[in-house]
């Protein structure tokens, strides 16, 4: 028996999960006391995955008898269909099969257990250095990890563990762009086991500028200009969807997290794909692909690092604009103290506005804007659907279906391109 992504979606999110993790768990030899959702993620078309957190008792992990007190674990539960089957245990369950892993044996990522493993790290990446803290920095389940080494020396090392075959080809992207002349950080060796090891860009990330004062001193061409430098090269990669081609599967998490809100969003949606024919895309150029202010390291007004290249590739410089602006409209949504954001944004969309289509950039704004409502989604926080109605608000406001607001994004009146 199985179900749709949405009857999956309640029923990693209820308690019925825990039948199948108990079962899972007894197969380990590990008696649960206490199970607890960390997070959940949908991604529509693929399926769901939920990380749990469960107590045990210090014996009941197959540890001598004398231990005593209360020890965590998580697991990894997913309805998402997965290659590797070595370090899962496959459940039946009234939405399908389940496949729960004891994190960090990620099914998809086949070195994340060496990049969370102090005595792995300091072996393969220590160089003769002892190791200070491990710490996770960001994990997608099934998808990617990045977990900061830092070493007694001071060095800070991210570990990237990604799918099979996927750390090459970003040592490949990262080497291509340092040839060029880009600031990227150069990988500290060849990747092993899939995961890559890349040193500390330096500086700070481009949000703190937008924090302080809205960026003020930065000019909108100097992001550009950055563009600009990416090599030809980047034209011989594989061509990635960008996010107005992916837009039924954002509106559709965006309606699974909101569901209260499904009206508004397929409104939103049904413009965007209505209008999007009509505007013009540019010709096909190098992108770097996720190109927003989290992804982009700042020191003494220059760009010092450019980071997360994994969707480097040939696309159009429209997308690259588009996803800088999305992601600067919705961050008084992902945090109040950006009161400057809204001003910063109408400064930079007038920029990018003269450099390419600007009803087309109005679009392909509110598409990146409304593919960020279901990352708002995290149940162990209260506020999270504000937040998540807020993105949305902030992504109508791109087109000018909500009324302006002090924390709302606005599109200066006058985005006329040159030459018209």
């Amino acid at each position: 028996m199985s179900g749709t992504e949405a009857d999956q979606l309640a029923y990693l999110q209820s308690s019925v999960v825990n039948a199948p993790v108990r079962t899972a768990l007894r197969g380990l030899g590990i008696m649960p006391r206490r199970i607890r959702r960390e997070s959940i993620q949908h991604r529509p078309g693929a399926g769901v995955t939920g990380i749990y957190r469960v107590e045990v008792s210090g014996a009941s992990t197959g540890g001598p008898a004398r231990q005593v007190g209360v020890e965590h674990l998580f697991l990894g539960v997913t309805t998402e269909a997965v290659q590797d089957r070595s370090t899962v245990t496959v459940v039946d369950s009234e939405v399908g099969s389940l496949h729960i892993w004891r994190h960090p044996a990620d099914p998809e990522l086949p070195g994340f257990h060496l990049a969370a493993d102090p005595a792995a790290v300091v072996q393969q990446w220590g160089r003769g250095r002892g190791l200070l803290s491990l710490e996770t920095i960001s994990y997608r389940p099934l998808r990617r990890a990045v977990i900061l080494a830092i070493f007694d020396d001071g060095e800070r090392v991210f570990l990237k563990a990604l799918r099979r075959g996927a750390a090459a080809r970003l040592d490949d992207r990262h080497r291509m762009l340092a040839e060029a002349g880009l600031p990227v950080p150069m990988p500290v060796d060849r990747p092993h086991c899939d995961v890559l090891a890349l040193p500390d860009g330096g500086g700070e990330p481009l949000a703190e500028a937008f924090l302080a004062d809205g960026a003020a001193q930065l000019s909108p061409g100097l992001f550009v200009e950055l563009l600009d430098g990416l090599p030809e090269q980047v034209l011989t990669l594989a061509q990635r969807p960008s996010w107005s081609d992916q837009l039924d599967s954002y509106t559709d998490a965006a309606v699974s997290a909101l569901p209260e809100c499904a009206e508004r969003i397929q409104a939103l949606s049904g413009r965007i794909a209505a209008e999007l024919p009509l505007t013009e895309t540019g010709p096909l150029v190098p992108t770097h692909g996720d190109f927003y202010e989290a992804n982009i390291l700042m020191q003494d007004g220059a760009v010092s690092s450019l980071l997360d290249v994994d969707s480097l590739g040939p696309g159009r410089r429209i997308d690259d604009l588009a996803c800088f602006l999305g992601h600067l409209a919705v961050l008084p949504a992902v945090d109040a103290r950006y009161i400057h954001a809204p001003a910063a944004f109408s400064r930079f969309a007038a920029d990018f506005a003269q450099r390419t289509d600007p009803h087309g950039l109005r679009l392909r704004s509110a598409a990146v804007a409304l593919s960020l409502v279901a990352g708002a989604r995290d149940t162990s926080r209260s506020t999270w659907r504000q937040e998540a109605e807020h993105r949305l608000s902030c992504a109508e406001a791109l087109l000018g279906t909500v009324s302006r607001g002090p924390a709302l994004p606005q599109w200066p009146a006058d985005t006329r391109p040159r030459g018209r």
